[in-house]
This record gives structure tokens, C-alpha cells and sequence, in this order.
């Protein structure tokens, strides 16, 4: 999206991955707590705003939201504040 832009307005990411994934080793006896973190995740409610741009033409913030929504799984929609 930054890129779309040209790095002219601002971007805000209104999602924080504050869930840590742990994962213990293979062949590791059982017992002894959790594993170490091995990655993080968020979870994204329906209806959850994800970004937002500021400083930009409608249509170069269209276009780079429609960019950025082929990156998650799932159906995103355009809002515009007025």
C-alpha cells in the first residue's frame, strides 16, 4: 500500500498480532511447560477496519486498498469516510 501511494500520505495498520503460537520440538518428552513462541497471529473480526490511509486521492487509495486486499483470505470491502 505504501508503495501504491508513493509514500505521500500516511497508513495506519489497525491490527496488532498479540497471540503468541508455541511449539514444543519433535521428540521432546512431555511435561515441562509450553514450547517457545514460534510465531504471532491476530484475530480479525467481521467488520473490523484493518487499514487506513490518509493524504492520498480517492482513486490512488481505491487502487492500493484493491492491491492489498488480495494478500488475506478472506473478502475485504472499501470504506470512505467522509
Amino acid at each position: 500500500m505504501s508503495g501504491q501511494s508513493r509514500r505521500n500520505g500516511k497508513i495506519w495498520v489497525r491490527v496488532l498480532a498479540d497471540l503468541p503460537i508455541t511449539g514444543k520440538p519433535t521428540e521432546v518428552r512431555m511435561g515441562r511447560g509450553k514450547g517457545n513462541p514460534t510465531g504471532w497471529i491476530a484475530r480479525v473480526s467481521t467488520g473490523q477496519i484493518l487499514f487506513e490511509m490518509d493524504g492520498v486521492s480517492l482513486s490512488n487509495a481505491r487502487q492500493a486498498a484493491t492491491l492489498a486486499a488480495h494478500k488475506p483470505c478472506s473478502s475485504t470491502k472499501f470504506v470512505e469516510w467522509s
